[in-house]
């Protein structure tokens, strides 16, 4: 029986006491059926239509799991018509012969019999068709789950991705085997994760297609029943490529629907991924916590994202770490306290039997902070603090404290209002005795930097002098032990105490220079502030105490008598 043939029966007028046709509503359109026919074939129509003669039973069939079409493939079986099914209605066809009741006991060659055969045929063999049945489910989830439809197709994809594990996608990144036999394919991962993730010459039906209340207890039945991680996380990254990367967008008209979905499959991303190390480039791990930030995901999301990255930090990027602070605030830029934690992760599961990892991690905290330094939004005390975290990242690394110093004299750059006392606090953390003599010499002539800590830089200057001359004169190198003759080799001996001089000399005219400014700078105080004189004098005094001046009423230029002390710039 066609549609139209339903619809000439449903318009016809039926007389109160016809006991051969009775009518029911299905999703507000009407259907007028058989009596007899339909309670032959259904077992609770039969019963229902025993119990009510009335020719309406549209009252107690109002939840019926189906849709119009599905009911009439149905009503067609019930009345004789033989039925096409298909991957795309079989699933439906089953619920609705399920819950009418279609069993072989009550009537032989029955359509529930039917269908399920035709599924257990035609579908389950097959990967695709797998996947093309579980999508027909999106409706009828729950029916299909009490029938095992759910659990038959997905125990089919187990069986066939652990016989195949390509079916799930390439890995992003597999182990070089110097073994010949070994078939493993290596891909190359591409930076940008909007773009194709890895490449498949397969042409099967795709899991990630399938709605995320479906794909994730699939993907965890996998990871039960040890289907390759490798493998796994392909498809986990593929669906947050479909899913998530591919459909966001920055505009402020986005839905807030597709929002919340995108937010929730990225959380559920953050769940399914494994925490191995080595499934995933850090970079990769790095732009889904980008996103999830974006997204205002839950903290479990980021906090496990995080992890992942902390224990793969020695891979990452300056770039990979220039993670959006929370919400979008305006008052920083960035969010460091993101990247102190993730430190903290690296820190936990770092392996002290390697220090290679460590160097990196530190270098990369150096670039850091040189990276955020120019942001005029960052705040003094999120400086501090990362200029504190750069210093202990490299404590035990043989690195040296330029990288900081540079990042200190960018932050001094762009925040040229800070007060003195607030530029000796940002610069409290460098280390001058690690710094590089070009460092040195580029400090002892930087203005951006606070008086007391040129100082420091032209003390440490001036002892790394004094041990070169002192290992110079007593550890003679190559050059000395190639000389021939007595007088060649005092000829180099004293060209290196002349270079030396010449250099203690450079040296005392900048220490004679930075005095006669220091000493312009007191009389302007004394002519502005009483208090403030003080301060400055007591600081200069203090200066003068460490470059030896013990006489309170000494001429300020009473340094060039001890020249041969004096640091150079280098």
């Amino acid at each position: 029986m066609s549609r139209r043939e339903f619809d000439k029966m449903s318009s016809r007028r039926l007389r109160p006491k016809s006991s051969t046709f009775f009518q029911l509503h299905v999703c507000g359109v009407p259907f007028t059926l058989n009596r007899e026919l339909l309670s032959t074939k259904s077992a609770k129509l039969c019963r229902l239509l025993k119990e009510n003669p009335q020719d309406d039973l549209t009252h107690l069939m109002k939840d019926i799991p189906t849709d119009p079409e599905t009911f009439e493939l149905v009503g067609r079986f019930c009345h004789g018509y033989e039925i096409d099914l298909s991957i795309e209605n079989v699933i439906r066809v089953s619920c609705l012969a399920h819950y009418l009741e279609m069993t072989e006991k009550h009537c032989p060659d029955n359509l529930l019999r039917k269908s399920l055969t035709f599924i257990e045929q035609n579908i389950i063999p097959s990967w695709s068709k797998c996947i093309n049945a579980l999508k027909s489910m999106e409706n009828t989830l729950h029916q299909s789950s009490s029938m095992g439809l759910v659990s038959a197709c997905v125990g089919s994809l187990i069986e066939k991705a652990l016989d195949e594990p390509r079916l799930l996608g390439e890995p992003i990144i597999t182990s070089a085997n110097d073994d010949d036999d070994s078939d493993n394919d290596v891909t190359i991962y591409r930076a940008n994760v909007r773009r194709k993730l890895f490449a498949s010459n397969y042409e099967y039906e795709d899991l990630t297609t399938l709605s995320l209340k479906l794909y994730e207890p699939i993907i965890r039945a996998m990871v039960q029943q040890k289907v390759p991680l490798h493998h796994i996380t392909a498809s986990i990254c593929q669906y947050a490529k479909k899913w998530v990367f591919s459909n966001i967008t920055e505009s402020d008209d986005m839905s807030v629907y597709r929002r919340n979905s995108q937010r929730e499959v990225i959380e559920a991303v953050a769940r399914l991924l494994p925490h191995e190390t080595g499934l995933l480039p850090c970079t990769l791990l790095c732009e889904l916590l980008h996103t999830a930030v974006s997204l205002d995901a839950s903290p479990e999301c980021t906090n496990g994202l995080e992890l992942r990255i902390g224990k793969q930090l020695d891979e990452a990027t300056v770039k990979d770490l220039l993670i959006p602070t929370q919400g979008y605030a305006k008052d920083e830029k960035y969010d460091t306290e993101c990247v102190k934690r993730i430190l903290k992760n690296f820190y936990c599961n770092y392996n002290e039997n390697d220090i290679s990892g460590l160097i990196a991690v530190a270098k990369l905290i150096d670039d850091y902070l040189v990276e955020v330094a120019s942001d005029i939004d960052l705040k003094l005390t999120s400086f501090i603090s990362l200029t504190e975290m750069s210093v202990a990242i490299s404590t035990g690394t043989p690195r040296t404290s330029d990288g900081l110093y540079k990042a200190i004299d960018i932050y001094l750059e762009k925040h040229r209002y800070l007060k003195e006392s607030e530029r000796e606090e940002a610069c409290k953390a460098l280390d001058c005795n690690k710094m590089s003599p070009d460092a040195c010499q580029h400090a002892a002539l930087n203005d951006r930097l606070p008086l007391r800590l040129v100082v420091q830089v032209l003390l440490v200057a001036q002892l790394q002098l004094r041990d070169t001359i002192v290992k110079e004169a007593h550890c003679p190198d190559n050059r000395l032990m190639r000389l021939e003759g007595d007088d060649d080799t005092e000829r180099l001996i004293n060209g290196i105490e002349e270079e030396a001089k010449t250099e203690i000399e450079k040296m005392g005219s900048k220490v004679l220079e930075l005095e006669r400014e220091c000493c312009v700078i007191r009389r302007e105080i004394r002519r502005g502030c009483c208090s403030n004189n003080k301060e400055k004098a007591g600081m200069w005094t203090e200066l003068k105490r460490k470059f030896g001046c013990s006489t309170r009423n000494q001429d300020c230029n009473c340094h060039l008598k001890r020249k041969k002390v004096h640091p150079r710039f280098v």
